[in-house]
């Protein structure tokens, strides 16, 4: 049985959240936090296996939260939930080490299948004294949906930072532009935007100047 930690400062979310994880079976609920301050006490004391994390909390950043968990080498994973957009939260949860990042709201569908991808990662890590590359492929894509179906050389977590730039942007945004926010090399980020364009999930359009050309747009499907 997996033993979940509820972080979320809202006490009528925190109660769906708990409602929501005790109908997937294989998870039951050890404890509720509402504070960054009450989550590392239960944390501490009880040792969940896996935290659902907000990021607004009312004393801390969740954000923190990871930071201090992982300098008391806690063995907790955490699986954000936010309402967080910005790209500098997604990556820094990222470089945190979440299994995954879920943005408010979603359905009660949304969590149950992160909550069994992530159960089927730690089965395939169970008996398992060493690890294929294959095995590896495997575990990531486990946890990170569609990742394995991305073109060779991707990664889903990148993917999910190229995506965040677009979400947030108010209009459209030149590949450039674009691997400026999220902090990537252009010729990688265009790699990316080409894969959201061909997967139907971004639009691209052509502006044309007074000479050369044209500078390719990109946006996000809303």
């Amino acid at each position: 049985m997996t033993r979940v930690l509820v972080v979320d400062d809202d006490f009528m979310v925190a109660r769906i959240h708990k409602g929501f994880v005790e109908r997937i079976p294989g998870f039951t609920v050890a404890a509720v936090a509402h504070t960054g301050a009450e989550a590392l006490e239960a944390a501490a004391k009880l040792k969940p296996d896996l935290a659902l994390l907000d990021i607004y909390l009312p004393d801390m950043s969740g954000l923190e939260v990871l930071q201090r968990l992982r300098e008391d080498s806690s063995q907790v994973d955490v699986l954000a939930i936010t309402a967080a957009r910005d790209v500098d939260t997604i990556r820094a949860a990222l470089r945190g080490g979440v299994v995954h990042y879920i943005i408010k709201p979603f359905t009660f569908e949304t969590l149950r299948d992160r909550l069994e991808r992530y159960a089927a990662a730690l089965n395939r890590l169970e008996g398992t004294g060493e690890a294929a590359q294959s095995d590896v492929d495997r575990l990531f894509g486990t946890l990170r949906p569609g990742e394995t179906a991305l073109p060779k050389g991707l990664t889903g977590a990148t993917a999910e930072l190229v995506v965040g730039v677009l979400r947030q942007a108010e209009g459209d945004l030149s590949a450039a532009e674009c691997a400026e926010r999220a902090g990537l090399s252009r010729v990688s980020t265009r790699r990316y935007l080409e894969y959201l364009v061909q997967s139907g999930k971004a639009m691209v359009r052509l502006r044309y100047g007074g000479t050369g050309r044209p500078e390719h747009r990109y946006s996000w499907i809303r």
